[in-house]
């Protein structure tokens, strides 16, 4: 698995559909995302998912309105459940010889709704289309039998060098019902398999309202081979101080591969975001990382300006971006929930949609 901040030869977004994913603010929503595809479409090409033809008129208007470059994007008529491409959407993996391909982990829409089956088809139309190998990762379980491996987009973050970020909270938590009866060593052991993972590194719980039991992409990201930005709260009051904290003290306790400290960069959080009584999961850290240039959910907050500047240091060639995202995060995601990468052929050059069969992981030859 690539990082993110390596060439891109695409994102994929689902265009908003489900007025029930942000009720009484959803007029809003897709004005937002057509600023963000309009961004993301000077840089890369955009792959954008509507339900039917009616709505892939509408999001073409709208995105026509915005001035966006539709000549620089690809509308496929797949309906979903959700947006939220980043969790149900394809985790791409590319070999040393630069062919690309995709891992399709299985989607039940972090174990809290009864509707994801849609969502669960895209990873497979996105292999079909772009003609490239596809595995579903599975494990042996205790009575023999195989079951398909949970994994969402969000859940993992990487930096393309072997080393892997996840939270226990949503990975090994009973309460979770992922992947019930699969424990740390199996799961490890797919992350080697299918993304080339030789590390992980297991902090333990998200944000406040983060309604997908603890997601890495709201607390903690890769943003070089050594170097990790985690988000802090140091008001002792907040429910977030204890949880990041802990967070902290793990990445300082962590080692590389060849044994050495992680670069440790700390991003604050933005005052709560609360609408209709509830604590929303507003966090700087889900960031998206496009070529040349960076996304950021930003609040309404003073920390709006310290948290893009600190971004801005972090990635000193690259467009850093604020993205007012109060109505947005009222889904209960933002920026990096909504999109997925497709990194390009080769680090260096944009490649092609095309890719010749690559090498299978070790686990989908078994």
């Amino acid at each position: 698995m690539a990082a993110e901040w390596e060439r891109h030869e695409a994102t994929w977004l689902a265009w908003p559909h489900n007025p029930e994913d942000w009720p009484g603010k959803f007029q809003a929503i897709p004005w937002v995302y057509a600023e963000i595809v309009r961004l993301l479409a000077v840089r890369e090409r955009v792959h954008i998912l509507v339900n039917d033809a009616k709505a892939d008129g509408r999001a073409r208007g709208i995105l026509e309105r915005a001035g966006a470059h539709l000549d620089r994007m690809s509308f496929h008529v797949w309906p979903t459940n959700r947006g939220w491409t980043r969790d149900s959407g394809p985790i791409f993996v590319r070999n040393a010889e630069g062919k690309v391909a995709i891992t399709n982990w299985h989607f039940n829409a972090w174990a809290k709704y009864a509707d994801w089956q849609l969502d669960d088809q895209v990873p497979g139309r996105v292999a079909v289309l772009l003609g490239l190998p596809e595995w579903k990762p599975a494990v042996e379980l205790a009575d023999g039998s195989r079951r398909r491996l949970v994994l969402e987009g969000g859940s993992i973050d990487t930096n393309g060098q072997g080393v892997l970020l996840t939270t226990e909270e949503c990975l090994l938590s009973e309460a979770q019902e992922r992947n019930p009866g699969v424990g740390r060593e199996k799961l490890e052991q797919a992350f080697h398999d299918f993304l080339g993972i030789d590390q992980v590194i297991w902090l333990n719980r998200g944000v406040a309202g983060d309604d997908t039991h603890g997601h890495v992409d709201d607390i903690s990201r890769f943003v070089g081979d050594v170097t990790i930005v985690t988000a802090v709260e140091p008001n002792t009051k907040d429910p977030n101080h204890e949880p990041l904290a802990e967070n902290l003290e793990r990445l300082k306790a962590a080692r590389t591969l060849d044994g050495k400290q992680f670069t440790l960069v700390e991003l604050p959080l933005p005052r709560p975001v609360i609408f209709r009584g509830q604590r929303l999961p507003a966090s700087y850290a889900n960031f998206y990382i496009a070529n040349g240039l960076v996304l950021v959910p930003t609040f309404h907050d003073p920390n709006d300006r310290v948290a893009l500047n600190i971004l801005a240091e972090v990635f000193p060639e690259r467009d850093v971006i604020g993205i007012h995202s109060v109505d947005l995060v009222w889904g209960l995601g933002t920026l990096h929930c909504m999109t997925q990468q497709q990194p390009a052929a080769h680090p260096t050059d944009p490649g092609s949609t095309s890719h010749p069969s690559a090498g299978a992981p070790a686990a989908a030859l078994a």
